[in-house]
């Protein structure tokens, strides 16, 4: 089954992508797209069968593009990707074949995967999506602003725009400011869903980045790419799948 994946934040694209392969040998990512428009036009071109569209997207949300899609001869299954539950109902009714909450949970997907693998064309009926939903919890919190971090034996307060990045050691993370490091005992993973993606980029999957620190991106002698930053003493690894967020700059 070709799928095709429309989201506006490059991380997620490819965490998708990477977990749809490793949980299913049947569905294959032909292609993705950061915007509604762009998501038409690849579907219309691509003819797949899958398409997982974020509903909140520049250019044409994935409602809209539910809609324009639905008018095909052939039409994909969809499976609404989305932080917002509120959608859910709007989502069924554009004939969803399921409902996916950031952020994306691996065991939740695994039942979508094993859903679309089924030969029956069988879309969630009500009940099942108000259960989805009543067993899902969304955090509709504001960016993560203050940290506390430790440094030695004393806790510090640290302003979010103060740090550099943050990189998952062993079993706490380190974060960097321009003047000193402390540490913190919260998983990056945990992290990222409380920074403002705007402002932080996962770069690794060790190391959150502030993009205003960013000086430049270059390849060191192996050929992958590093970034530098503006202090020019730091130069932190760019992950393969990570590399698209710079591809423009």
């Amino acid at each position: 089954m070709r799928a095709v994946i429309a989201d506006d934040e490059p991380l997620l694209r490819h965490h998708l992508s990477k977990l749809l392969g490793e949980l299913s040998s049947s569905i294959e990512v032909v292609a993705s797209a950061k915007d509604g428009i762009e998501a038409v036009e690849k579907i219309k071109a691509l003819k797949p069968d899958i398409v997982f569209l974020d509903i909140r997207m520049p250019g044409l949300n994935g409602l809209e593009v539910a809609t324009i899609i639905n008018e095909l001869d052939v039409l994909p299954r969809i499976i609404f990707v989305t932080a917002y539950d509120h959608y859910a109902i709007e989502a069924f009714e554009q004939g969803a074949v399921d409902y996916l909450v950031k952020p994306i949970d691996e065991s939740r997907l695994l039942k979508t995967c094993e859903r679309l693998e089924c030969q029956q064309e069988q879309s969630l009926n009500r009940e099942e999506l108000i259960n989805i939903l009543s067993q899902t919890q969304v955090k509709k919190e504001a960016p993560l602003t203050w940290l506390k971090a430790a440094k030695g034996e004393d806790i510090h307060l640290i302003h979010v725009d103060d740090v550099e990045y943050f990189k998952a050691e062993d079993k706490y993370v380190t974060v960097v400011t321009q003047s000193s490091e402390y540490i913190i005992r919260t998983p990056l993973k945990n992290l990222s869903r409380n920074l403002c993606s705007d402002t932080f980029w996962q770069i690794h999957r060790s190391i959150i980045v502030k993009v205003s620190s960013i000086h430049r991106v270059s390849r060191d002698i192996t050929g992958k790419m590093v970034v530098e930053l503006n202090d020019s003493a730091h130069k932190l690894p760019v992950s393969r799948n990570a590399n698209a967020l710079f591809k423009q700059m």
